[in-house]
């Protein structure tokens, strides 16, 4: 690893320490509502998976009505099979702070642990290994690593006072991408027990003036087709739009059905399938929640964006 790549690695580290420090242990009151016992229950362990742009919106949201129907929409946008009367996210999400509760208490209750809070994001590792530091008289209990082999993480936590406390090392605490795969988990792309993961398909979203409205581009590398019966190729998306602008509480929800076919030639020769919206939004700061759900293979992606429209 090059100089520059450990010094984002580090910093991303103390990104999600500080985050988790601020969030996780209540020490931060700053810009708090006044909520209802409902959605205070609901908050005190949602924000745990609420992105950056959700806790700003549920934060300005005036009533328990307007928030009833954000908690409705925050557990249906990561429901991994809407089809189910479960939603497999959700009570994964419960039973991994209840495990972590059971298994991680620390003196705090353990989903406030570091060890709880890894393990609420991504469930347990593939595989734990001890090992004990010798010539390290600051360091008295052992060294544990968590390694995930479908994140490709490896996770170090280290019982300084051996007491069975463990914390996460900031600096030789983590190999792989543990601020993306935080990041993802939040969003509901995660895997739920012994179920593999559904790709992720990523996309972009811009407002485009000139064509007058949000454009989604998606690279078709990653889309699976069908054969048609004329021999052509067929993919199928569904895309919801959650819209909250910035100075009004009312959400406004769109969904639309796009169909594409195309010969095998123009895929090959496609950078990318872009899908345009008018929604006449007036000018303003919007947030856009989107969940797109592809076909044949019943993938489903999620992302947030910060749109300013003039």
């Amino acid at each position: 690893m090059t100089r520059k790549k450990r010094f984002m690695a580090i910093g991303q580290v103390f990104l999600i320490l500080g985050w988790i420090n601020l969030n996780f242990l209540g020490c931060s009151k700053v810009n708090r509502v006044k909520m209802d016992v409902e959605s205070e229950e609901f908050y005190q362990y949602a924000r745990l998976i609420m992105t950056r742009e959700e806790e700003e919106i549920f934060k300005h949201l005036p009533d328990k009505d307007s928030r009833q129907e954000f908690i409705q929409d925050f557990w249906a946008k990561r429901d991994p099979d809407p089809e189910t009367e479960e939603n497999e996210y959700k009570e994964e999400f419960y039973r991994r702070i209840q495990y972590a509760n059971e298994r991680f208490n620390e003196g705090v209750p353990g989903w406030k642990t570091d060890r709880g809070r890894i393990y609420i994001y991504l469930g347990a590792p593939d595989k734990t290994d001890f090992t004990l530091l010798h010539g390290f008289p600051d360091i008295k209990g052992p060294v544990m690593w968590w390694i995930y082999y479908r994140y490709g993480l490896g996770i170090r936590f280290v019982d300084k006072d051996g007491f069975g406390r463990y914390t996460f090392d900031p600096y030789t605490g983590v190999y792989g991408d543990l601020f993306g795969a935080i990041e993802m988990a939040k969003l509901g792309l995660t895997y739920l027990g012994d179920n593999p993961q559904r790709k992720f398909v990523d996309f972009s979203l811009k407002f485009d003036r000139q064509k007058g409205g949000l454009v989604i581009a998606i690279n078709p590398e990653n889309v699976s087709f069908r054969q048609t019966e004329e021999g052509r190729l067929e993919a199928e998306f569904d895309f919801t739009f959650y819209i909250y602008p910035e100075k009004e509480t009312k959400k406004v929800t769109k969904t639309e059905h796009r169909r594409l076919v195309l010969r095998e030639r123009e895929l090959e020769r496609m950078k990318a399938m872009t899908f345009t919206f008018d929604f006449n939004l007036p000018p303003g700061k919007y947030y856009f929640d989107v969940v797109v759900i592809g076909q044949p293979d019943g993938w489903k992606t999620r992302k947030i964006f910060e749109i300013k429209i003039k």
